[in-house]
């Protein structure tokens, strides 16, 4: 019995290094991204690794929408970017609990980059009083952020190229 446990122990090991070692991506340089195609705009996307308190939460990779068509999904630490021809965009994200309606809504012009985050919010943050402080579903919610922020903070984050 005591064999069986040390080896089922063991396979989870390697599983579980396995995972990790999948996860692994190298942080984004300046040389890795090539320059914006003319006459389009750039918007990062980006997700930040959460804390050992969200639980579950960090194996949740919920797909991202700009005018109700998928981009892709994000995963916990990661970054990618995907150039847009300018226009206005509203850029959504999957819930995984009260479907909040939350969206940022973005001019894009030709040349520019914007920043977006997805995070792991309060469902009362988003227009839900009624969850209160008690136990509610949180949910995802895509959120603007500052340039200066985002180029310090996206360095940190495993890169995945264009989407």
């Amino acid at each position: 019995m005591r064999g069986l446990k040390f080896s089922i122990l063991l396979l989870l090991g390697f599983a579980f290094s396995g995972f990790t070692g999948c996860a692994q991506a190298t942080a984004v340089s300046s040389a890795q991204v090539p320059p914006l195609p003319s006459g389009m705009a750039r918007v990062w996307f980006f997700r930040p690794s959460l804390t050992p308190q969200f639980g579950a939460v960090t194996a949740f990779a919920p797909l991202i929408y700009a005018n109700g068509a998928p981009v892709a999904a994000i995963a916990p630490g990661t970054t990618f970017y995907r150039d847009f021809p300018p226009e206005t965009y509203r850029f959504t994200v999957q819930p995984y609990g009260l479907p909040t309606g939350q969206g940022t809504t973005l001019q894009l012009a030709a040349g520019t980059q914007d920043y977006l985050q997805v995070d792991w919010v309060s469902s009362w943050t988003q227009g839900y009083p009624e969850a209160g402080w008690s136990f509610a579903p949180n949910t995802f919610a895509i959120l603007s952020m500052a340039p200066q922020v985002a180029q310090a903070y996206i360095p940190t984050l495993a890169y995945l190229g264009p989407r």
